[in-house]
């Protein structure tokens, strides 16, 4: 697993306060691998989701960071989504 992965689910499991994820979604950080995010947490996977999010290094990092919105993001195409929208939005809400 990579650094940025292994960070990665350190940073979402933070946002989560053990709370979970009603639904399955999966992270795509291109060029390092993916993350699952689930009733469970976040864990680094490669799991069938609900949704996949796909995004560049960068643009991940600021997501968790909050110093980008995950709609700004989808909007400007910087991060890309595949499968249930409705999932999405409820992901979106958790790492706002």
């Amino acid at each position: 697993m990579s650094d940025v992965i292994s960070a990665a689910v350190d940073a979402l499991n933070a946002r989560l306060d053990g709370t979970g994820f009603d639904g399955i979604a999966k992270f795509v950080i291109e060029d390092e691998g993916s993350i699952i995010i689930d009733e469970n947490g976040a864990r680094a996977g490669d799991d069938e989701a609900d949704v996949t999010l796909t995004a560049e290094t960068d643009t991940f990092q600021q997501i968790i960071e909050g110093d980008l919105n995950p709609t700004t993001a989808f909007m400007s195409g910087r991060l890309k989504i595949d499968g249930d929208m409705g999932a999405a939005m409820r992901l979106g809400g958790v790492l706002s």
